[in-house]
């Protein structure tokens, strides 16, 4: 099985979120397990580890009505080959996303992924591809290289990581930028838009996302973004896979950046030392309290708002809090306000830090992560690998991936609604839990020893790539 994977971003060499963390970690497993699976992504400017690239040759890629150049470079890394297209016009700027051209530059690499394979040999069963970054690959494939006979056989997935980000731009791109004339035009419009996602939707063979539950969620209105009546009628082509997480880069038996190591077989002593060095960090007054934590972009689709609701009497019931992130100046102001207000018991860090983040999982008693919408979500998975039991909201990835100890056998606390309410009693319940030390030490053996490993999800990717190559 040979599987293409094409993404905007991936771990080591890029990232602005948690793609990044799958491109990086999922190919690996793959490979791991057998599967030739190789990433292509593009060349950016501020690309991270340069000097493993190696020049493979050139060529040209139309976009639109004219050609563009483009760069074949070429890496090794974790046992994957990475595959970089480069062109300095459209990558070479600080930064990945967010600039007035995104349309142009994502169908020029696009169209690129698809012109590489004539310079490459390596001809793959499968182009797994993800957002709408690459939703034009599966379009391309059908309108301008499907009858050639490198083309004929190779099948498309197309993962949704976050539907909120589709895409979106005037109808007028299709034909001069994208090369998408009148004629075909029908494939990515909607609701009066070029809509890339909608396109991956029209000719991709199948489609992901990266849970469960996101799978049925996103047939709602509440969580499609306008996109619901299009993924009920391809449903039959619809699937969640749960994501995972990399296993040895978040081990708190190996993990560098945290005071003191430990495993789930003997956590008590690395978790305490753990714990009394976040709070010396901020400064809170290690009085037997447990600490609840943190670590997120502060925005309300986090559930920030519900958090802000409750913060005070999460510190009144002698709660500690620690907030680590960046994000709406709401939020910023409104944590750090309260660090000054409430000092010894509540820390905050407004930024980002990947080794404080680390040390906040292995330090902190509870996580919180009420989200109203989280399509998988990782960071409950690398809370529960470093022994601290998450609070989460039953949504997407959440809900397939967190079960309430309260209800038996169970890895963290849950609710339900989205509510400040249910949040505030879903903490109180992890606060009483706290202090029955007996039951906690096995909460934690617990959430340590379960499995969120890429071995998991790469067999469920597996068999979908196995379904997919045999169709028609």
């Amino acid at each position: 099985m040979k599987i293409l994977y094409a993404s905007s971003e991936a771990t080591p060499f890029a990232k602005s979120g948690g793609l990044a963390d799958v491109a990086g970690a999922l190919p690996k497993a793959l490979v791991q397990d057998g599967v030739d699976a190789r990433v292509i992504m593009p060349l950016y400017g501020d690309l991270g580890f340069r000097d493993h690239l190696e020049y493979v040759t050139n060529y040209s890629v139309p976009v639109g009505w004219r050609s563009q150049y483009c760069g074949l470079f070429t890496a090794q890394w974790d046992g994957v080959t990475y595959y970089f297209l480069d062109n300095e016009y459209y990558f070479k700027r600080r930064g990945l996303y967010g600039f007035y051209d995104d349309g142009e530059r994502f169908a020029f690499f696009s169209r690129a992924v698809l012109e590489t394979l004539f310079y490459l040999d390596f001809t793959p069963d499968i182009i797994n591809c993800n957002d709408w970054q690459t939703a034009l690959v599966p379009v391309y494939l059908n309108l301008y290289y499907r009858h050639l006979d490198k083309f004929n056989r190779i099948k498309t997935i197309f993962t949704i990581h976050n539907i909120a980000y589709q895409g979106k731009y005037g109808l007028e791109i299709l034909e001069d930028t994208c090369g998408i004339g009148h004629r075909d035009q029908h494939i990515v419009e909607y609701d009066g838009c070029a809509n890339f996602m909608k396109g991956a939707f029209e000719t991709a063979d199948k489609i992901t996302t990266v849970s469960p539950t996101y799978a049925q969620e996103i047939l709602d209105p509440w969580f499609s973004y306008g996109l619901d009546a299009l993924l009920r009628e391809k449903q039959y082509k619809l699937c969640g896979i749960l994501n995972g997480i990399d296993t040895d880069a978040n081990n708190p038996a190996t993990d560098p950046a945290i005071p003191y190591n430990y495993t789930a077989a003997n956590f008590r002593e690395g978790k305490a030392v753990c714990k009394a060095a976040l709070q010396d960090q901020f400064g809170l007054h290690k009085d037997g309290s447990p600490v609840f934590a943190m670590v997120s972009r502060l925005v309300g689709m986090k559930g920030f708002d519900l958090v802000q609701s409750i913060a005070d009497g999460l510190v009144d019931l002698g709660i500690e809090l620690v907030i680590l992130g960046t994000g709406e100046s709401q939020y910023e102001s409104f944590f750090s306000d309260l660090a000054a207000r409430r000092p010894g018991r509540v820390g905050a860090y407004i930024g980002f830090n990947t080794a404080l983040a680390q040390q906040i999982y292995a330090g902190a008693d509870s996580f919180i992560m009420p989200s109203k919408s989280e399509p998988c979500g990782l960071s409950q998975m690398v809370a529960c690998r470093y022994g601290t039991p998450p609070i989460v909201r039953e949504t997407g990835g959440l809900r397939d991936s967190i079960q309430d100890s309260s209800k038996g056998h169970g890895n963290g606390f849950t609710f339900a609604g989205y509510s400040a309410h249910e949040l505030y009693d879903a903490c109180c319940r992890a606060n009483a839990a706290y202090y029955d030390k007996e039951n906690w030490e096995h909460l934690i053996e617990y959430a340590m020893n379960c499995d969120f490993s890429w071995g998991v999800s790469a067999k469920s990717y597996e068999g979908l790539y196995n379904e997919t190559a045999n169709l028609w």
